[in-house]
């Protein structure tokens, strides 16, 4: 079946992933393939130390009719060691020399222990029909759908350990620092847009003056809205190393151009355009937050020292590119939307595991709190609203819903703006092993009044769809959802849709004929890591 350009989502750089990337990017540009899309399923899981699901039994490994070992014994055990000190801990990688056969061994026993729907995954599978452990892992997940018949387990993926640890810890990948969005997928009249550009200094593209709402019409000499040459296209959109240069032709506004663009190790600034905004009764805050990475903490605690300054009586927060990431980031910005009257004592987020409780988790250790620290302890800022409204769309996803789940959850009014977020009230700890970090669902979260099943996301207000609108930066107060909202909380209610009246004459956005709901363009080349809930590792889980 053809992809729909609500269907996908952020697809990987680095690493192992990326023939993946180009793969997935082939299906959406030729209109043919599969993909995942929305949100995952949703259901009751007991909360730790819960009594087990009925009816399951743990499948063996596959592997010609044994049991499974546990995986503390052939961890490490790789058919290419590793060798010299991990950046990571700054210790010996913990690899020893061991087999293909060992690292599969691994897969299936980790995921029998801690995956969330062990006893869905199908008993059938024989290790030897997959020639990497890599392969075994990517079939080892539950094969159910939800309601609406998507996969229940859309968010199961693997990453190269090293470009994991850099994009997470510091939001670092080889990438021209764009956002690429196809607002439309399919020929004829694809329509491949800049959703937005990383603006410092190490952005290439900030360098050349690429701004929000570019529309791509050449890469490399090919014609990207009615080509069949997508090899081509997705290794421009997609560099895989600082140094690659590609040729793009531009659309922008009435004019066109051709530049050179070269990869470079871009470094993210996920939180961007912060300002006030005087509108009708009174002083509106906004700030666009893209990536729950460890760098974000610091520019949210001074983001929310400004908007605390200027006085703002709202906060309109842009998370429409926002996929997730570590929820202790979560945690923190809800906290400082809200303040510590409204969140003391409450939980921000409760975790619940498989019914085996794999890592060994109390209760409490179970528990997120609103945290009202920082990460070196430093109080955070607050501004102490009772209401906040959120610019979402299907990119929004994870930790982001986080955010919306938890602060609803202590009954601060959350409005939403713009379309319905990923749905996925689901983690789990990344686990390396032998350089290949796996990602496998291991926990549901859900908020203080116990709720998180949103498995198909969390819809707009009423007449509150709002398509994305490239004909305005983001943050500009014309811009159509930001427009939305500020109409939203001045009136109490959004405005009635027009498709048409954020078309952009001569470039080519042409909504006059697609309804609103319809119009939710899909990001391209943002890795899978930033569509998630991200929690350190227990103590003990080794």
């Amino acid at each position: 079946m053809g992809f729909r350009t609500t269907d996908l989502r952020r697809l990987p750089r680095p690493g192992a992933w990326a023939a993946a990337a180009a793969l997935a990017i082939a299906g959406l540009l030729a209109g043919c393939g599969g993909g995942g899309g929305g949100g995952g399923g949703g259901g009751g899981f007991p909360i730790v130390g819960g009594a087990p699901p009925p009816g399951g039994t743990p499948p063996t490994n596959g592997g010609g009719g044994g049991g499974l070992v546990p995986s503390s014994e052939v961890a490490g055990q790789c058919a290419a060691p590793r060798r010299g000190i991990d950046p990571a801990t700054g210790t010996a990688y913990p690899d020893t020399a061991g087999t293909v056969d060992n690292e599969k061994s691994w897969v299936r026993s980790w995921i029998d222990e801690t995956y969330l729907w062990y006893n869905e995954v199908p008993a059938t599978l024989v290790a030897a029909d997959y020639a990497t452990p890599v392969a075994f892992f990517n079939v080892l997940k539950t094969t159910a759908t939800t309601a609406s018949g998507r996969a229940k387990d859309r968010f199961h993926y693997i990453y190269d350990t090293e470009a994991y640890r850099q994009l997470s810890n510091a939001g670092i990948s080889p990438s021209y620092g764009i956002e690429f969005a196809f607002v439309r997928g399919s020929r004829p009249n694809r329509d491949l847009r800049v959703a937005f550009v990383e603006p410092h200094s190490s952005s290439p593209a900030a360098a050349q003056g690429i701004a929000r709402g570019a529309r791509i019409l050449e890469i490399d000499g090919v014609d990207v809205l009615n080509s069949t040459n997508t090899a081509v296209i997705n290794r421009g959109i997609s560099p895989q190393a600082a140094g690659e240069t590609h040729t793009f032709k531009l659309q922008e506004g009435s004019t066109t151009r051709t530049i050179e663009l070269t990869a470079a190790l871009v470094t993210r600034t996920p939180v961007q355009n912060v300002k006030s905004i005087d509108d009708a009764g009174g002083r509106v805050g906004y700030l666009l937050f893209n990536d729950h990475i460890l760098t974000s903490e610091a520019q949210l605690i001074a983001a929310m020292n400004k908007l605390k300054g200027d006085g703002i009586q709202d906060l309109v927060l842009d998370m429409r590119y926002n996929g997730g990431g570590r929820l202790d980031i979560a945690s923190r910005l809800a906290y400082m939307v809200a303040g510590p009257g409204q969140t003391a004592g409450k939980t921000f987020e409760l975790l619940s595991f498989n019914d085996k409780n794999p890592f060994r988790l109390t209760l409490a250790q179970s528990l997120t709190p609103f945290h009202s620290t920082s990460r070196t302890n430093q109080p955070l800022p607050t501004l102490g609203l009772s209401r906040v409204t959120v610019l979402t769309s299907p990119d929004t996803c994870s930790a982001s819903e986080s955010v919306i789940n938890s602060l609803r959850g202590i009954g601060v009014t959350v409005n939403l703006v713009g379309g319905t977020t990923c749905g996925k009230p689901y983690g789990f700890y990344p686990q390396d092993n032998c350089g290949t970090t796996y990602f496998a669902i291991q926990f549901k979260g859900v908020n203080q009044a116990g709720f998180g099943d949103y498995g198909d996301g969390f819809a707009p207000n009423a007449n509150c769809v709002v398509a994305d609108d490239f004909g305005h930066q983001l943050g500009d107060p014309a811009e159509a959802r930001l427009a939305a909202a500020l109409t939203l909380r001045s009136s109490g209610a959004c405005p009635v849709p027009v498709a048409s009246s954020k078309a952009v004459p001569g470039i080519g956005l042409d909504k006059a004929e697609v309804a609103p709901s319809e119009e939710q363009p899909a990001l391209l080349n943002r890795s899978p890591l930033r569509e998630n809930r991200l929690i350190d590792p227990p103590p003990n889980a080794g």
